[in-house]
């Protein structure tokens, strides 16, 4: 089974406090909302070159949803990508995030590397208790700083020591 990289939007690619240097802002419309996100080109890069390493497919795990695509993506050097629906807002069970159920559906048995700002011991405790599921990653990514190499390592790591890795 190919294994998953799913990726969170803001707090993970759009950081929440003033961004470094590296990041470019942009203003983007959806519907009659206006968004200003701070991209960093660095992790279309970065995430495409985990994804081949390990043989992994990305997908969005975000609310930003199809509009990943359309705004985010090719800001940042990514092609369209697979997006897990975020509705229904499911209520909370388990005091786990409103995103973790949709993840869980969407994984099924597949291996899955979950970059999140908001993923925390209630979703994985959700994942493996109620879910069943046992063979996932969470990582947590600071919001402030949004992700880095060391969140990229952490996941290639995982993902060959565990043997989930299917990259050349």
């Amino acid at each position: 089974m190919k294994p998953l990289l799913l990726v969170d939007v803001d707090g993970v690619l759009n950081p929440m406090s003033r961004p470094s240097p590296d990041f470019r802002r942009y203003r983007c419309s959806i519907g009659s909302e206006v968004y200003t996100v701070h991209l960093n080109a660095k992790h279309g890069r970065g995430l495409l070159d985990l994804a081949l390493a390990t043989g992994a497919e990305l997908v969005w795990a975000t609310t930003w949803e199809h509009h990943a695509n359309d705004w985010i993506a090719p800001r940042i050097g990514l092609p369209p990508l697979p997006v897990i629906p975020m509705t229904p807002v499911l209520p909370n069970e388990h005091g786990e995030m409103f995103k973790t159920p949709h993840v869980a559906a969407y994984a099924e048995r597949r291996p899955f590397v979950w970059f999140d700002d908001q993923v925390w011991a209630e979703d994985e405790e959700y994942l493996r208790v109620h879910q069943g599921l046992d063979d996932f990653l969470l990582v947590h990514v600071d919001p402030r700083h949004g992700l880095t190499r060391e969140h990229l390592a952490m996941a290639h790591e995982w993902l060959t020591l565990t043997g989930f890795s299917q990259g050349p």
